[in-house]
């Protein structure tokens, strides 16, 4: 069987899997968790862990905010996952995964009860705040479950059967099918390391990124409808009205901001959520998608989110239309700029 290239296992030093080792070996109960609106690598890598740690002889709590979506249900353990309401006060170890900050992590976890327990912030985004006792954060990873596929050989858990499953689950969804810049040699030779340990690439790409409801078809035929482009920057809106008449999801509008930004005329993609959170709330998720060269990070991380320089997002407590008007606008000063830049660089470049 193919194994980890060292170039690749460098992403996790000796010193910190040492440290999260030890965290695990003397936790009793440990509660896993990833971020709300779980997405393909927020699943795979939380079911993921579970498998980990059930090889070391633990018992953990998977738990997530919002419900998952059934497309991921061929995950061997789907059905093992918790909602906020089964998740305890206390325990001996946290283990958050894929959330950039601990507001990410929702209802799971609960400052009044967690805030003390020993936290093990696992996670590749660059925007990462470092909230754990141990953190864990690596950009160069594509997705959170390429960095469990280290982690488990430096624990001495092989990466096959379910555990397989569950992080090809994270690193096929993470970069749209091996689609995405972040796609390198480390990212392949981990599909090639995933799929010799049992796991099927036709099977995750068909349920994770392929199937889609009737409800999800007519949806984005409706959202499409009304989507809006102006200096390099598409977007589109999802109000709660539009969900409540088509019978949708949270997850029918999955990979939408990536469909908008193959509009060659686009630079830069924004879709904007209307959703009820776990506390009842009316928010607006905004996803934000760019092509190389662009950096939507810096925008996501000046409305409070995060996320990569191609691929951001962030959470708002403002009403639709307000939030668009605020979003659209920081993006298309964004595209401004950076033409703005790159053509003075050109100027001077033949000058």
């Amino acid at each position: 069987m193919t194994q980890p290239n060292p170039a690749c296992t460098r992403f996790l030093p000796l010193g910190k899997a040492s440290a999260i080792g030890a965290a695990i070996q003397q936790a009793e109960s440990i509660l896993c968790v990833s971020h709300v609106s779980p997405d393909g690598d927020a699943i795979g890598s939380l079911l993921g862990m579970g498998w980990i740690l059930r090889s070391l002889g633990k018992n953990p709590t998977l738990a997530l905010a919002d419900k998952p979506s059934e497309d991921f249900a061929y995950i061997p353990g789907f059905h093992t996952i918790v909602g906020v309401t089964q998740v305890q006060e206390t325990y001996d170890l946290i283990i958050s995964m894929d959330a950039g900050s601990a507001d990410r992590m929702g209802d799971v976890f609960r400052t009044e009860y967690h805030a003390n327990i020993p936290l093990i912030n696992i996670d590749h985004h660059i925007t990462n705040t470092e909230f754990g006792t141990i953190n864990w954060v690596e950009p160069r990873c594509a997705a959170v479950c390429q960095m469990l596929i280290y982690l488990a050989e430096a624990l001495g858990v092989p990466a096959t059967g379910n555990l397989a499953v569950a992080l090809l689950t994270g690193l096929v969804t993470d970069t749209l099918g091996f689609r995405t810049s972040s796609t390198d040699a480390c990212v392949l030779q981990a599909a090639v390391q995933l799929t010799e340990g049992g796991a099927s690439i036709q099977e995750v790409v068909s349920n994770a990124l392929q199937r889609r409801t009737f409800a999800s078809l007519r949806l984005w035929g409706a959202i499409l409808n009304s989507a809006e482009l102006m200096d390099g920057v598409i977007w589109a809106t999802f109000s709660l009205t539009q969900r409540n008449q088509m019978g949708a999801t949270d997850r029918d509008t999955e990979g939408l901001a990536n469909f908008l930004l193959s509009a060659r005329e686009a630079d830069i993609s924004a879709t904007f959520t209307e959703r009820i959170n776990s506390a009842g709330q009316t928010v607006v998720e905004c996803s934000f998608r760019a092509n190389p060269g662009f950096d939507v990070s810096t925008v996501a991380v000046s409305l409070g989110g995060g996320g990569h320089a191609p691929a951001a997002g962030c959470t708002l407590f403002s009403p639709l239309d307000t939030v668009v008007e605020t979003a659209v606008a920081a993006l298309r000063r964004l595209h401004r700029e950076h033409m703005s830049s790159f053509a003075q660089s050109s100027q001077a470049n033949h000058g």
